[in-house]
């Protein structure tokens, strides 16, 4: 055995177990079993041109070495990005802990109670700091949820009678960059116009549906918007507010001013900067609008026995359900992030954060003092922790640059300072320095901070905030700890057990692939210091680009966007403005297979085209003869074809490359959702099947672990017609040579998590990602004959393969009087985190086992279903009462002195004898999700308090 392999960790089968697989497979080698199942037109001839893979070591060696061009100065650019300090407990018990990062979306709530509180807090935690009603359980930055406040705003606007066809947006001009780039990516296509202006002056007379205003302003100046907000409220204008998280901790909470929405980032409390990302963004609004909040909420329920419970509530608001009708197309969050931030607040407490806060403004207040004394001019009248010093910036860049410090400098004659909480007094004294040799004047030395007050009395914080038990409880190390791992022992996880997530790709999310992340060279570069200073993130991100430009045959990437739906409507976007070059503008029609993802519909529909739906085959696949007649329908009005390859069935559809010349012949661009492209990978490759552009999920295929729901990152990769219109930036340069607005608020999105994907890629090379491939493949089809004769597979492709997944029928159950939730709950005793439920067929489950399983894990998956399959037979419709609809068992049912129900306690949790070794106990029974959604709460107040009557 080569140690030396990456390939032989990732991969779970040993050579050993091959030829038990390929016998029960029904072939005689790997490379027979991939002839069967992938079309051989759309077979790559060539290996991946990839360097040789890295050992571990070697990659740990060369990912150290690359860190030290990172050269991390002192940073103040502020402009939402400010360096925090991670409590050690936070990062030890949470980042870099596989039982919180592997972990997926709380959607099977009764194994994932934990995760679920621990978002609780986060919600609890913003609406207390925002003085909102409802908060959801993040988003993915600040510039994204801005632009979901104004959509949300915009979607709601007809409940103003005065409003209904209203279409402006106002837009201080004293937003984020950022924000305001992301703002005009957003609105153009839904038709609103952005104004941009001084809200002191604006015209409250004029026909505008909302407003945002930044709160403080990006130039640091603390506003007093409450006349604004009474003007706007008198002209039916709804207010959005994007506010500094820890800024609310001493302003008053703008929920208290009577705005709408309040929006930000959560990224200072205690998340690295990581060149832009990922961090998790927050967005709080009124409880009236909780059917159009975007993202996910965490709210209270009961279970089967009337205990509190928790579960993702209002799930019919989704955008898989909803479709074309979606009030958005977020998909993926930044839970591990929002779970990090909400710890954050739990340590600290309200007096920890306000301690915090103080330093944080004291140091602003004693910065700003010595400078003025030293005979410097500070513009800002109020301030948080950002002042304005007036300059010639000439002489202060070069000379702050060479003592390795970063300012902002908004205009030639402006040096901006954004103070943060590992600010300390060395670091004043530095600053103080650049700024005396830079006027030939001495220094005053700083040797104790000044207590100050630059908020103005009329917005200063007079309410409480974080009053709840859990902030006021676990401030000691030891006590943090216990309560982490108490949450972290309510979640099954990938450190437990296979979580076969069909469309999901839940993978090893390797120890070597996740180390760099803690390293400091990598987690303190702000995304705006200038790129020379970034030298090993601008090879490494360079280096992915080139990787992944090669592994999906295509000629450039852009690693912007932030989630999958992000790169859905980032490579829609690119595609409109490919169009538009032409003089094509006109072109809006989206086709869309009926068993798409439900964020293809919602991601075209918010890029301002027309979804038409062509229809499936009775085999599932797409139904090509519907297809051409709606592409030469609308041949003058196609922008576009969204499709997933292989389909979302787990099928290789063998007329791939005929559906693409239609849609190409009738002048419109292939679009490939990449969510099932761990079948792909060196095998295949969407080039090659004739797509333009695809996303790809780096939180799937490419082994960024999910989090709980997130991180993601889904980049767009493009034909070289597109490459000019990738995605830029307002601070720093990127994208194409007519690159449109931003999609995400970093260049270069969630830069820190892309070292994953880079490592995964380096260590596996070009042979170990194509044994990935093959090994997926196999395993699914491993699974689909050990499953034959107890569930039917309802897709194969034409020689009877399934590609990396399959679906199987749970609907002839019914007739025991059995649902797949049942059977989705009973795995839960055998230990198992259910497939994918009733998607993308409503009464089935989609079953994707990926490449890191072994042998031994996919028998005992095998033998569960098998097991419960003899449950479900036995079963009578008439007797409900039975292990399968009461499941899951908890340990309080098991130990309990009372037994009544007709079957055993064995058979109820150790129905199978490798649970005797290896048992995880749900820690509350069958959630109602009626009930929760009935009785909406969404913070950490008692259930008692909004019980029904």
């Amino acid at each position: 055995m080569n140690t030396d392999s990456f390939a032989i960790r990732h991969i779970g089968p040993r050579r050993t177990d091959l030829p038990k697989m390929l016998k029960t497979v029904g072939v005689d080698s790997l490379d027979q079993l991939i002839s069967e199942t992938i079309p051989d037109d759309i077979r790559l001839k060539e290996e991946l041109n990839l360097d040789e893979p890295l050992s571990e070591q070697e990659y740990l060696e060369h990912i150290t070495q690359l860190s030290t061009l990172n050269r991390v100065f002192k940073t103040y650019i502020g402009l939402g990005y400010h360096q925090s300090i991670t409590p050690p407990v936070i990062q030890r018990n949470i980042l870099e802990n596989p039982g919180w990062y592997t972990a997926y979306t709380p959607y099977q709530a009764e194994i994932a109670q934990g995760r679920l509180e621990a978002l609780l807090n986060f919600q609890t935690m913003v609406t207390d700091l925002t003085g909102m009603e409802l908060a959801n359980a993040s988003l993915l930055d600040e510039a994204t949820a801005a632009a979901e406040a104004m959509a949300l705003l915009f979607a709601v606007r007809e409940r103003e009678q005065k409003k209904n066809n209203a279409t402006k947006f106002f837009v201080s001009e004293e937003i984020l960059p950022q924000t305001l780039s992301l703002l005009q990516t957003r609105s153009m296509p839904l038709g609103i116009e952005l104004v941009i202006g001084d809200h002191e002056t604006f015209d409250f007379s004029s026909e505008f549906f909302g407003a945002l205003l930044q709160y403080p302003g990006k130039t640091g100046k603390v506003y007093n918007y409450k006349d604004f907000i009474k003007s706007a409220k008198e002209a039916q204008i709804k207010v959005a507010v994007a506010a500094d998280i820890l800024s609310l901790v001493k302003l008053e909470a703008p929920g208290n001013f009577g705005v709408d929405v309040v929006v930000g980032t959560t990224q200072r409390f205690g998340i690295p900067l990581g060149y832009g990302g990922p961090h998790a963004a927050y967005f709080a609004t009124k409880e009236e609008y909780k059917r159009n909040i975007p993202g996910r909420i965490i709210g209270v329920t009961k279970d089967t026995d009337g205990n509190r419970a928790l579960r993702m509530a209002l799930q019919t608001r989704e955008q898989h359900i909803k479709r074309d009708k979606a009030t958005s197309n977020i998909c993926t969050a930044q839970v591990l992030l929002a779970v990090m931030a909400g710890m954050y607040g739990v340590y600290h407490g309200p007096n920890g954060l306000k301690y915090i806060a103080s330093k944080v403004h004291n140091s602003a207040v004693t910065l700003a003092t010595v400078l003025e004394q030293m005979g410097f001019t500070q513009a800002n009248e109020t301030y948080f922790d950002t002042i304005a010093i007036k300059t010639n910036t000439d002489y202060v860049k070069p000379l702050a640059e060479s003592k390795e410090i970063n300012f902002y400098y908004p205009d030639s004659e402006t040096v901006s300072i954004s103070i943060n909480e590992t600010t300390t007094l060395k670091d004043l004294n530095a600053i103080v320095s650049v700024f005396a040799e830079a006027d030939n004047t001495d220094a005053i030395h700083i040797s104790e901070l000044l207590t100050g007050n630059k908020i103005p009395e009329e917005v200063a914080r007079k309410t409480d905030f974080l009053t709840n038990e859990v902030f006021n409880s676990y401030h000691s190390e030891t006590e943090l700890m216990r309560y982490i791992k108490r949450l972290e022992r309510k979640d099954l996880a990938l450190n437990h057990s296979m979580i076969s997530l069909g469309s999901c790709t839940m993978k090893l999310n390797a120890a070597a692939e996740m180390l760099p992340l803690s390293d400091p060279q990598w987690g303190n570069m702000h995304p705006f210091a200038p790129t020379y200073q970034a030298g090993g993130y601008q090879q490494m991100l360079r280096k992915l680009e080139n990787q992944l430009t090669e592994i999906t045959g295509f000629a450039g990437t852009s690693l912007q966007p932030n989630s999958g739906a992000q790169g859905e409507y980032a490579g829609l976007m690119v595609i409109r403005a490919y169009h538009e070059s032409k003089g094509e503008g006109h072109r809006n029609i989206c086709l869309i297979p009926s068993s798409a993802h439900g964020t293809n519909p919602a991601s075209a529909v918010m890029a301002g085209m027309k979804v038409v739906v062509t229809k499936a085959s009775d085999d599932g696949n797409i139904d090509v003869d519907d297809l051409r007649q709606k592409a030469t329908e609308h041949k003058n009005e196609l922008a576009a074809l969204m499709v997933t390859y292989p389909s979302t069935h787990g099928v290789y559809e063998s007329a791939i490359k005929e559906i693409t010349s239609i849609i190409h012949e009738n002048g419109g661009q292939v679009y490939m959702d990449g969510a099932n492209m761990n079948a792909q990978v060196a095998l295949t490759n969407p080039g090659a099947i004739g797509a333009d552009v695809c996303h790809l999920n780096l939180h799937k295929t490419f082994a960024i672990p999910h989090g709980g729901g997130g991180p993601g990152v889904g980049p767009i990769c493009v034909a070289s017609q597109l490459v000019p219109f990738l995605p830029g930036n307002p601070v720093i340069a990127t994208g194409g040579e007519h690159a449109i607005t931003a999609i995400s608020a970093a260049p270069w999105g969630s830069s820190l998590a892309c070292i994953i994907s880079y490592a995964y890629i380096s260590m596996l090379g070009t042979a170990g990602l194509k044994k990935s491939t093959e090994y997926a493949i196999l395993n699914a089809n491993y699974i689909k004959q050990r499953l034959k004769g107890s569930f039917d597979v309802l897709y194969a492709g034409e020689r009877g393969r399934a590609a990396h997944e399959m679906i199987i029928d749970c609907r002839p159950f019914k007739s025991n009087g059995i649902e797949v939730t049942d059977i989705a709950k009973r795995l839960m005793d055998y230990g198992f985190h259910a497939p994918t439920v009733s998607f993308p067929v409503a009464g089935t489950m989609m079953i994707e086992p990926t490449e890191s399983e072994s042998l031994e894990e996919l028998d005992r998956f095998c033998d569960a279903m098998i097991s419960i399959r003899k449950e479900i037979d036995a079963a009578d419709k008439d007797e409900p009462n039975n292990v399968l609809k009461n499941a899951p068992h908890t340990q309080q049912m098991l130990t309990g002195d009372e037994w009544e129900l007709p079957y055993t306690r064995k058979q109820a949790a150790f129905p199978l004898d490798y649970l005797n070794d290896n048992k995880f106990w749900p820690s509350v029974r069958r959630v109602d999700d009626a009930y929760g959604d009935r009785n909406l709460i969404c913070t950490c107040e008692p259930i008692e308090a909004y019980m029904e009557v």
